[in-house]
């Protein structure tokens, strides 16, 4: 198991174990939101969750190392389609739990007024950086959606990206997760940011105790995508207009015309 910063203030949350946490809020389709939060405040936002919340336990760990493999067409149709705010959009990743050694092939659909579904499959560690063995299944998948010929064709892997994750369960249908160390790789570059979380709500719908929380301190949902955040930030050429307040805000240097030749950047908030 990982041990990051935050570790003594999610020790003193109750614990859930992880087929409780599946059971309560597994949560396939839900509204997310995602806020940027200093990792300095972290201890003090845990210490206020402590009546709500109790975190993911499993062995005696609270945090978990997460890699996760982007894949997209040639032409980048998925990022296109976040870049520009298509209603729909569709993300095909593996995702896998390096504690566990637990991989899943993963393809989401962004859908009306914030909507996600997650399709999943169980997938072979070894086989995270292609989609080969799972082709059928994202097909069917984003078939089932009704996606048309854009996102049909090669699926290549595009973006590499590791965090360190805290899970919460809020009352009994509602999860929080907390990302630190978040790292990104994109043909020979890393980006690295830190003293940011990205903290995500997870909900049918409602609004968490822990986005009151951060309302009251004047947080609100920022735009920020994993996969496209990480690459506009990587690859200047590429239109980037959702998430250039957070690139410009958060991302230090992320504009600067000689990023494409550098092999590692620190991000840091500004």
């Amino acid at each position: 198991m990982t041990t990051t910063p935050v570790e003594p203030a999610l020790a003193r949350l109750a614990p859930v174990g992880l087929a409780e946490l599946i059971e309560c809020a597994a949560l396939q389709t839900r509204v997310d939101r995602k806020y940027l939060v200093p990792a300095e405040a972290l201890p003090h936002l845990l210490e206020q969750l402590t009546p709500y919340a109790r975190a993911l336990d499993i062995d005696g760990g609270r945090t978990f190392l997460y890699r996760s493999v982007y894949f997209d067409t040639p032409r980048l149709a998925s990022y296109h389609h976040a870049a520009y705010r298509r209603r729909r959009r569709f993300k095909v990743r593996t995702r896998t739990y390096v504690d566990s050694a637990e991989c899943w092939l993963e393809v989401k659909i962004s859908g009306a007024r914030g909507s996600v579904t997650k399709h999943r499959l169980p997938y072979h560690p070894q086989d995270c950086e292609t989609v080969h063995p799972g082709r059928d299944f994202v097909d069917e998948a984003l078939a089932r959606e009704s996606f048309g010929p854009t996102a049909a064709g090669p699926l290549d892997p595009i973006l590499v990206t590791e965090y360190h994750r805290a899970t919460l369960l809020l009352g009994t249908a509602s999860r929080v997760t907390i990302d630190t160390g978040l790292t990104w790789w994109y043909a020979g570059s890393t980006l690295r940011l830190s003293g940011l979380a990205v903290v995500e709500t997870k909900t049918a719908s409602a609004a968490t105790p822990v986005d009151r929380m951060l309302w009251r301190t004047g947080l609100r949902p920022a735009r920020i995508s994993k996969y496209a955040t990480g690459l506009a930030a990587l690859r200047l050429d590429l239109p980037d207009a959702p998430w250039r307040r957070t690139l410009r805000r958060h991302f230090r240097g992320a504009a600067s015309p000689d990023l494409s030749h550098r092999t590692e950047q620190e991000a840091s908030c500004v």
